[in-house]
């Protein structure tokens, strides 16, 4: 049987979910909701979703508060698309840094926020060729850092594992498969999101910071990720690459 995305719709407003419900479900996708963080908490708890449609302005802990809790908990890779009411651009840079995957502002129309879900889906389940594991799988060493490339996690010298986002994985993977090689933000955008790479250079830029944040990498005097002059950033170090066996 065919699997059917599953989302979760997390708003305030009953008018919204109800009729975003209804419309998505129409699309083909199955769909459930909640009103707030408590019962989003708790749905998740019991429920394995592939993406959550999450409201900035609520009560209580909002999107932006929801979404940094997702991204450090056991939900770090499934994708969010944030919604609000605020268009300016601002907001919309502090829902990336919180590791949303898409941002759309209100009002808009279902078709569009249809169109997003399918695309950040297709974006996270689709990697470059370059970048997809191989059977085998492979550990990949660099500094004090590895990556092992079955589960994705990042292992510091202890072995203790960070977690990263889809869109940190992917970032990170292309950086280790081209080292030492000076990359645009063009070129960045086209490896890790593909065709549907929207024209955002910011969106590339706060990626980066989220990176070095999770390599503990000094932005003032970066040792890994280092910035190249009106030209991009250069993954500074040597990659080893050894194979895993399980």
């Amino acid at each position: 049987m065919d699997h059917i995305d599953h989302i979760l719709i997390v708003d305030d407003d009953r008018e919204i979910r109800e009729l975003l419900s209804n419309y998505l479900t129409k699309n083909g996708l199955r769909v459930s909701i909640a009103a707030d963080g408590r019962h989003m908490r708790a749905f998740l708890e019991a429920n394995a979703v592939d993406l959550i449609v999450l409201d900035v302005m609520m009560p209580g802990d909002d999107g932006l508060v929801l979404c940094r809790e997702l991204r450090a908990g056991k939900h770090k890779a499934t994708p969010i698309l944030m919604l609000t009411a605020r268009s300016d651009e601002t907001d919309r840079i502090v829902g990336l840094e919180m590791g949303a995957d898409d941002y759309l502002a209100k009002p808009f129309a279902a078709r569009e926020l249809l169109a997003r879900i399918k695309a950040v889906l297709r974006r996270t389940r689709m990697l470059p060729p370059n970048l997809q594991v191989t059977e085998v799988g492979q550990l990949l060493s660099f500094g004090d850092w590895q990556l092992d490339t079955i589960g994705r996690n990042l292992l510091d010298r202890e072995g203790t594992a960070i977690a990263l986002s889809g869109a940190e994985y992917r970032l990170l993977r292309v950086f280790i498969d081209h080292p030492q090689r000076v990359l645009n933000r063009d070129q960045l955008l086209n490896l890790t999101q593909g065709r549907d790479a929207e024209l955002f250079d910011r969106s590339i830029d706060l990626l980066v910071s989220r990176l070095r944040q999770r390599l503990r990498d000094d932005a003032r005097e970066p040792a890994y990720i280092k910035t190249v002059r009106s030209e991009g950033y250069v993954f500074a170090v040597p990659v080893e690459i050894s194979e895993l066996r399980r």
